[in-house]
């Protein structure tokens, strides 16, 4: 149960993280958004490596590897910035949500992993929910619909990356390479969407970090105090609070095909995670064992910090 309610307050920080990436979108690129996300969120990471106790250098024992992984965040979290500015968050998030079916997908030649009939039916029931949402041919689709899709695709990528790898590398190189680039990248956009930000604003974006570095320390304690089948699927409790910061924020309403199309995506990807917590389901269970939130430009992954707690899994 201490669990499950730090996964809900984990995922409701979230939630109110990507509220602020919504209300400034509107008004500055998400270029910008992730730079100052990047460098408010420095001081706060330092500290938390500061303390890692392993000994060595910041060379990746897989630097292609992990090259590619914080290729893939970079990107994914500039089209997430994008799609939470230019989408209704709950449509934002239906889409995100297909995140495990598309790990599942990628642990067939990343991991080697066995994918039975079972897993391969979700996944197809899955998409199927994702088609709902977007409704292609019903509704016109735009850069936001595929900035959301490319952001699923490649922080599943990511993540299943940092699944095959993570026990091998340092912590401070799995955390502080995507944070490094996406500082990087950014400064080097900046110049060319730059707009003068008020003193509000740049409090906004101070906020925003310290609830990515909270929700994360949540997620943590979520996951030292229950298994992670009871706190994988909280992160769909985000659909709630999309609705409520919606309608009240935005303007937003939940129609009734985004609601059918998030319920299909939700079911299969908790079947998903049903299967993989059964014993003998599954070798590497990626879905279960990638437990930080993709899609954040400035927060940490939370998975090598958790095998100094020994967390049960």
């Amino acid at each position: 149960m201490k669990g499950a309610l730090f996964g809900l307050l984990a995922f409701a920080l979230y939630a109110s993280h990507d509220v602020i990436i919504k209300l400034l979108g509107g008004t500055y690129s998400p270029f910008q958004i992730i730079f100052f996300s990047s460098l408010f969120s420095f001081p706060l990471v330092t500290f938390m490596l500061m303390r890692d106790p392993t000994m060595g250098n910041l060379r990746p024992v897989h630097p292609w590897w992990i090259a590619l992984r914080t290729g893939c965040s970079v990107i994914a979290s500039s089209c997430a910035f994008y799609a939470f500015s230019a989408l209704p968050l709950a449509q934002t998030y239906a889409i995100l949500f297909a995140m495990p079916l598309v790990i599942t997908v990628l642990s067939i030649p990343i991991l080697q992993e066995r994918v039975g009939l079972h897993r391969w039916g979700a996944v197809a029931v899955g998409l199927a929910g994702v088609m709902v949402v977007l409704q292609p041919g019903a509704q016109d689709l735009g850069a936001g619909h595929g900035a959301a899709l490319a952001a699923a695709l490649f922080s599943a990528t990511a993540a299943i990356i940092i699944r095959k790898i993570g026990r091998e590398e340092r912590p401070v190189v799995v955390l502080l390479y995507p944070l490094a680039a996406n500082f990087v990248v950014m400064a080097a956009l900046l110049p060319l969407v730059y707009k003068p930000m008020p003193l509000l604003h740049l409090g906004g974006l101070g906020a925003m970090s310290l609830l990515g570095f909270a929700a994360g320390l949540f997620l943590i304690a979520a996951y030292k105090h229950a298994e992670a089948a009871i706190v994988a699927p909280m992160q769909y409790s985000q659909i709630i609070w999309a609705s409520i910061f919606g309608a009240a924020l935005f303007g937003d309403t939940l129609d009734q095909t985004t609601m059918i199309g998030t319920g299909i995506i939700i079911a299969s990807g908790l079947y998903i995670v049903f299967r993989e917590s059964r014993g003998g389901r599954s070798d590497n269970t990626p879905v279960l064992r990638t437990r930080s939130r993709g899609s954040t430009a400035a927060s940490f992954r939370i998975s090598p910090l958790l095998r100094r707690g020994k967390p049960r899994v």
